[in-house]
């Protein structure tokens, strides 16, 4: 969350001349409830459900670049899925810049709490590091432009093997 994915992944899309999809706004086209509404009425149980179906869904597409919601990575068959007809990249970002990236969005964001701490986002990060982990590349977006960001991730996904 607030690392950079649906911003940077249309990015790439567009330079690899691929389909962009942003999963959490698929779920929330074929749900016709927003993200928060959908969490709000429902709870993260139904709203992971979606996120998996949706996943199922990407995975069995080709030449898509795809921008996950934060959670994707709590259930490994959505990782196991994703990468079964791709490559996990995971953007990384300070707490810091998190912080000053997501505050601004907190009301469309459903785990954002209203007194969100920059100590409140590190824990996050810390309790999910092992999930991250599991990415075969990891970028860092902390102070560096869209562009930058785009050719870093165009150069190391071009280095996998069956890739582009």
């Amino acid at each position: 969350m607030g690392t950079g994915k649906s911003s940077v992944g249309t990015k790439v899309a567009e330079r690899l001349n691929r389909q962009f999809v942003d999963m959490d706004r698929e779920i929330e086209k074929l749900t016709g409830m927003t993200i928060s509404e959908l969490f709000r009425r429902f709870g993260e149980v139904r709203f992971r459900s979606e996120e998996t179906l949706m996943a199922k869904k990407v995975a069995a597409q080709n030449d898509l670049v795809v921008a996950t919601g934060g959670g994707i990575i709590l259930d490994q068959k959505n990782m196991e899925l994703l990468r079964s007809n791709g490559t996990i990249v995971c953007l990384v970002a300070d707490p810091e810049e998190i912080f000053q990236r997501v505050r601004r969005k907190r009301g469309t964001r459903p785990l954002l709490k209203k007194n969100l701490t920059v100590d409140d986002i590190i824990a996050m990060l810390e309790e999910r590091q092992p999930l991250y982990d599991q990415a075969e590349i990891k970028i860092h977006t902390s102070g560096r432009n869209i562009d930058s960001v785009v050719e870093d991730i165009i150069n190391r996904v071009s280095q996998e093997p069956g890739v582009l």
